[in-house]
């Protein structure tokens, strides 16, 4: 059985909320789940998140997939920074992208910032 944790709709139309449930991938999206772990609301500002992280790591141990936008939720809440120092690897802190200068040359060969 492929096991993903993904996300599943809720609310009203243009006004809907997401679980952060674990379910077979065979089963439709708002069908069957084996656990709910978290929420997912979109409209507050900022967006609310709030997944039990130490199930989201258990089940990340136990081979479960994350789609790409729980993937993301996983990392905003820090589950998936967890499963990782949990599973030895050295976590990269991500640097800002450096600002590239263009220098121009001038005519008599001095450069201009």
């Amino acid at each position: 059985m492929s096991v993903k944790i993904r996300l599943a709709q809720r609310g009203k139309k243009k006004s809907r909320t997401y679980r952060v449930v674990i379910s077979d991938s065979r089963s439709p999206r708002d069908g069957r789940i084996i656990e709910d772990i978290g929420y997912y609301d979109p409209h507050h500002e900022p967006s609310k998140v709030e997944i039990n992280i130490d199930k989201a790591v258990h089940w990340l141990e136990v081979g479960a997939q994350p789609t790409e936008r729980a993937k993301k939720l996983l990392e905003i809440s820090g589950a998936w920074a967890k499963w990782r120092s949990e599973k030895g690897e050295v976590l990269s802190i991500p640097q800002a992208p450096q600002k590239k200068i263009k220098k121009r040359v001038q005519a008599n060969g001095e450069e201009e910032e």
